[in-house]
């Protein structure tokens, strides 16, 4: 049965793009119903026009508060009737509230191999511990900051001459297969989770 997917954005969406991509190509079973974001100026809209995925703006600079902002985007995303929320680049922490509300149904991709490097600057994180391999994690969300169970990682080989950016391009080339990975696997009713560990069927 064909899954609905939300994808929640704030920037350039590339992850977004690789996975209306694989949806396109029929790698996932699922259909995209929304492409929500918090920034109007988001490249992710450009993205998401071109490939027929209805887009909602919710311009997190005209609400009065983070919590009317977390308001409307709990009834925007009550409204997608999904399956899955996709967080590509989304730059804000959800509330506990809306955590609760869709529990293993929304997942997160992080570009560092969890527990380690939680946060923003996750590749600078990695570079200033001096770590000899990097990578992505695919996670489930809960309540705690980039602490779901675990789908998928995927490693990249920390080189001598890495900076933020050039470790982070290569990630971002694994994360870009990662996803939808994960993604697929969620659709596909082959995720089955046990306290902190994902099983796949």
């Amino acid at each position: 049965m064909t899954k609905r997917i939300a994808v929640l954005a704030s920037g350039r969406g590339s992850n977004f793009q690789a996975v209306i991509e694989a949806i396109a190509a029929g790698r996932i079973l699922a259909v995209c119903v929304a492409l929500i974001t918090d920034n109007p100026n988001a490249y992710a809209i450009e993205r998401a026009e071109k490939a027929g995925v209805p887009v909602l703006v919710l311009d997190y600079t005209l609400f009065p508060s983070k919590g009317a902002y977390e308001h409307a985007l709990f009834v925007a995303m009550q409204q997608q009737k999904a399956d899955l929320f996709v967080l590509a680049g989304y730059m804000r922490i959800l509330g506990t509230a809306i955590v609760q509300a869709f529990p293993q149904k929304i997942v997160n991709i992080h570009p560092a191999l969890l527990p380690s490097f939680t946060g923003l600057h996750a590749q600078q994180q990695a570079l200033q511990y001096g770590v000899r391999v990097a990578g992505c994690t695919v996670h489930f969300v809960d309540e705690n900051l980039d602490c779901g169970p675990i789908i998928l990682q995927k490693c990249v080989p920390v080189l001598k001459d890495d900076d933020e950016d050039s470790l982070a391009e290569r990630i971002l080339i694994e994360e870009h297969k990662c996803y939808p990975e994960a993604i697929r696997l969620f659709c596909e009713d082959r995720l089955k989770i046990t306290g902190r560990n994902v099983r796949i069927r």
